[in-house]
C-alpha cells in the first residue's frame, strides 16, 4: 500500500526565493509535510519567501494547516540575521494564513524576541509531543544544543533535523542559546533510538546529497563517532 506521506524538500534560492542572494548563500532547506489523502500539510521553517512556499504547497493540491519551527534563527524562522536585512519568515506567513505555529517550550522566548510573533499563534510542545496532519502523526523530539529549544521531527521513516544534525557534521554551539554539552546529549542519547533505515533531512544543503539514511550517517559523520563526552567537547565545542 502506498504511503499517504507528502514530503517536499525545497532549497531556498533554487526552488523559491530564486533571486535572493542571501537565500542562495545560506542554502536552507524548507519542508512541506502532509497527508495526501487528507490534502493537508504543514511547513517546516518557512523563511525567505513564505508566500511562495505556501503557493507551492497549494499548487500540489495541499491545504496549509500549520507551521513548525525547528529553532529561532532568522534563516529558519525569519527576523534579522546579523547585520543583514530582516529575512521574511513566520510572522509574514501568519499575515496571510492563520495557522498554528508549533514550537518547543524552551525556544519560545527566543522566537518572541527575534520575530515579534503573537504568542497566541504559538502552540507550545515538549519532547514526544506530536502534531497530527490528517492521519499522520509528526513526533517532535526536543534536541537542544544548537539552540536551547531546537527540535527534530519524525514522521513515517523520515527525520527532519533542522540544524541539530547535518549529513556531515552538526550545528554550531557558539551562538546565543547554544550549548555544546547539550548537543552531545542530543546526538548520542536523544537521537539514539532513531532507526538506521530512517531518512534524514537536514536544515541546510551542506553536502552533495540532499538526504541520507541514519545508518550511513552514523558510519561516516565524525560527530557521531563513538567517543566520550570530554573527547567530543574537545573536538567539536565551538
Amino acid at each position: 500500500m502506498n504511503s499517504p506521506l507528502y514530503l517536499r524538500q525545497l532549497l531556498a534560492g533554487r526552488d523559491f526565493a530564486k533571486d535572493n542572494v542571501l537565500a542562495q548563500q545560506m542554502a536552507n532547506y524548507i519542508y512541506l509535510i502532509g497527508d495526501r489523502d487528507a490534502g493537508e500539510a504543514v511547513v517546516v521553517d518557512a523563511a525567505y519567501a513564505p508566500d511562495e512556499i505556501a503557493a507551492i504547497c497549494e499548487s500540489d493540491g495541499m491545504r496549509l494547516s500549520g507551521a513548525i519551527i525547528t529553532h529561532y534563527h532568522a534563516d529558519h524562522a525569519g527576523g534579522r540575521l546579523g547585520g543583514a536585512a530582516d529575512i521574511p519568515g513566520i510572522t509574514d506567513l501568519l499575515r496571510h494564513r492563520d495557522v498554528p505555529v508549533h514550537l518547543q517550550r524552551d525556544e519560545l522566548s527566543w522566537l518572541l524576541e527575534r520575530t515579534g510573533i503573537d504568542p497566541s499563534s504559538v502552540v507550545i510542545h515538549t519532547t514526544g509531543d506530536s502534531v497530527r496532519v490528517g492521519a499522520l502523526e509528526l513526533v517532535l523530539i526536543h534536541s537542544p544544543g544548537h539552540t536551547e529549544g531546537s527540535q527534530c521531527i519524525l514522521v513515517e521513516g523520515a527525520l527532519i533535523t533542522g540544524d541539530t544534525l547535518f549529513l556531515d557534521g552538526c550545528g554550531r554551539t557558539d551562538l546565543p542559546g547554544g550549548d555544546a554539552g547539550e548537543l552531545y546529549e542530543s546526538l548520542t542519547r536523544r537521537l539514539a533510538g532513531i532507526a538506521d533505515t530512517t531518512s534524514v533531512y537536514p536544515g541546510h544543503a551542506y553536502s552533495e546529497l540532499a538526504t541520507e539514511s541514519m545508518g550511513d550517517i552514523r558510519r561516516h559523520n565524525r560527530v557521531l563517532a563513538p567517543m566520550d563526552r570530554e573527547e567530543w567537547l574537545a573536538r567539536f565545542s565551538h
